[in-house]
């Protein structure tokens, strides 16, 4: 079972109003709005972040191999995907 704890943020009247307008519109608390909103960022930039280091760690096998794959031969490897064979990574 997780825990909870509360933390205290600070946010203008015009931001108190609009989470009291939304959360009224889709019968939710504006502590839900704000938790939601939370929940989906944090989602967001961590996928965001992990995207970045499988690229740093892509571009670095790169550097260290020299090997690299073309456009042509990429899409004729998914092409054959896509009709069912069982198509070979290029070499």
């Amino acid at each position: 079972m997780s825990s909870s704890s509360t933390i205290g943020i600070k946010v203008d009247r015009g931001v108190r109003r609009r989470l009291q307008a939304l959360g009224k519109l889709k019968d939710r608390s504006p502590h839900w709005l704000m938790k939601k909103a939370i929940e989906e960022f944090l989602a967001r930039e961590e996928s965001w972040e992990r995207e970045k280091q499988e690229d740093r760690e892509r571009w670095n096998e790169y550097l260290d191999t020299g090997e690299s794959y073309s456009l042509d031969q990429v899409s004729t490897w998914m092409k054959g995907l896509r009709e069912g064979k069982r198509a070979r990574w290029p070499k």
